[in-house]
């Protein structure tokens, strides 16, 4: 995940300085999570079907290609659109086949007993990314230059790549046999959403990451340039600096400390007070005018964000037969991540109305209100189908 954001830095940088393109900025937000919308219960099926290792191994050689492409067309000074648009689109691709197998290959390493510390866990160090990648990525691009510093990002990306050969699954259920498989095709594979309608809190954290990804997913990060300079903390590139690594350091902090205590439970009421008090948070950075709180509001939406996150994906895995966990965890990340697709119809209409504080302020709101409707319908007295017993 690293890698994956030192190439957004290396990459849009360029880009911009190239092209000069708007049209181009919202196609990069387009094209890194439309690939999640359309095609994650697909790749689902695949580490469903296959052994997830390798599906996670032929992401990384995806990635790979797109670091050595983007690397070649710099040095040789041959960028040109559509070039991007390919590559920008590729690379989402990686990230759509990546994900669902990763969450799968959790499953398979821990069981269903450790499987929300291991989620927790793994959610962290992904945040963790979220704060190195920037770093090293800016790094690499001030000391060696943009199309060097692809090259060098081949190279993070080889570690995972090579441990998937040698690490082994002591569970016997690194892939069902294949005598009893029947043809997966594309449009196959969304009879899952059929299963996940008849289980109301499978279908609630599903609906609960949409509305989530919708309305706040990428806007933030977008929206931070305008924030460091309107809340007039000194210098703006300073206050941008400390506003990114604010947002990402409340999802370290609260991964570590959930871990660490243990005391929040993994259930639906978590994950519907989670992300209400996401959408405060929000709602508090989006209208305030003073530094500190503002920062103060990242650091716990972190916090709220990645307990919310962490939640939701255990009981989808939990709760998700054990026939078709590969299917309903993409359809969880096409509802999800995938939706995020949308955040940036949200960023450029809403922010060309309202501004990008309006934009977010919405967001905000939205999400706070939304959640508290999903959470009378997740969490009011009926009878739910039990979740299945683990193999």
């Amino acid at each position: 995940m690293m890698a994956d954001n030192v190439e957004h830095v290396l990459a849009y940088w360029v880009l911009w300085q190239t092209f000069h393109s708007p049209w181009l900025v919202g196609f990069q937000i387009v094209s890194h999570w439309l690939p999640y919308l359309l095609f994650s219960v697909a790749a689902g099926a695949l580490a469903e079907r296959f052994d997830p290792r390798r599906v996670i191994q032929i992401g990384q050689a995806l990635f790979m290609l797109v670091s050595a492409a983007w690397g070649v067309l710099f040095v040789t000074g041959s960028l040109e659109l559509w070039h991007a648009c390919v590559l920008l689109v590729i690379h989402g691709i990686a990230g759509c086949l990546w994900m669902p197998a990763e969450q799968l290959l959790l499953y398979k390493f821990v069981g269903p007993k450790q499987l929300p510390g291991a989620i927790r866990m793994n959610a962290t160090f992904r945040s963790l990314a979220f704060l190195a990648g920037p770093v090293v990525g800016s790094a690499l691009l001030l000391s060696i230059g943009p199309a060097a510093g692809m090259f060098v990002n081949i190279l993070f990306y080889l570690p995972l790549t090579v441990f998937l050969w040698f690490v082994k699954l002591d569970r016997g259920d690194a892939r069902p046999a294949r005598s009893t498989e029947k043809p997966m095709t594309f449009f196959s594979a969304f009879s899952v959403l059929g299963t996940i309608r008849r289980d109301r809190q499978l279908l609630g954290m599903i609906l609960l990451s949409a509305l989530s990804a919708a309305t706040i997913g990428a806007v933030i990060q977008n929206a931070m340039p305008e924030f460091a300079e309107g809340l007039g903390a000194g210098s703006a590139g300073l206050a941008y600096g400390v506003l990114l690594f604010a947002n990402g350091a409340g999802g370290v902090i609260g991964g570590l400390l959930l871990e660490a205590t243990g005391r929040v439970p993994t259930t639906a009421r978590t994950a519907v007070f989670a992300a209400i008090v996401l959408g405060i948070t929000t709602i508090v950075f989006a209208s305030s005018s003073i530094y500190p709180i503002a920062v103060a509001a990242l650091l716990i939406g972190g916090v709220a964000r990645i307990t919310a996150d962490a939640t939701e994906m255990s009981i989808v895995q939990l709760r998700a037969p054990d026939d078709q966990r590969g299917r309903v965890i993409g359809a969880y990340t096409m509802f999800g991540p995938g939706m995020m697709t949308f955040s940036g119809l949200t960023v450029a209409v809403l922010g060309s109305l309202f501004g990008l504080r309006g934009s977010v302020l919405f967001g905000g709101i939205t999400l706070t209100l939304g959640a508290i409707i999903l959470g009378f319908f997740i969490l009011r007295p009926g009878k739910q189908p039990a979740a299945p017993e683990a193999a």
